[in-house]
């Protein structure tokens, strides 16, 4: 089943169709600094420009990126607690849910 909305992948391979709040917080929890220090969130229209990600940092913190070209949007902040991260991100995506 391909995804309605949007698309989580890890640097590891890992991917989630249209992943809910609970679904990115098992994304974020599983990040490492060994071969997996990230998670991008795509659309699945891939004509829209948006995307959001989350990066381990080295000290254990996350860097949390959204952005939104065509509503001239660009949010960066730096992070440390997973569900706050996974609720944030889920929200703004909600915003951003658009059947293709």
């Amino acid at each position: 089943m391909a995804a309605d909305f949007f698309i989580a992948d890890t640097e590891n391979g890992r991917f989630v169709d249209d992943p809910d709040q609970d679904a990115l917080l098992l994304l974020i929890a599983g990040l490492n600094h060994d071969d997996n220090t990230f998670v991008t969130i795509n659309p699945a229209d891939e004509s829209a420009a948006w995307y959001a990600s989350v990066s381990l940092l080295p000290d254990g913190g996350y860097e949390v990126e959204l952005a939104d070209p065509d509503r001239q949007e660009h949010q960066h902040a730096i992070h440390t607690d997973h569900d706050k991260i996974a609720q944030h991100v889920s929200d703004w995506l909600a915003t951003h849910q658009h059947a293709r």
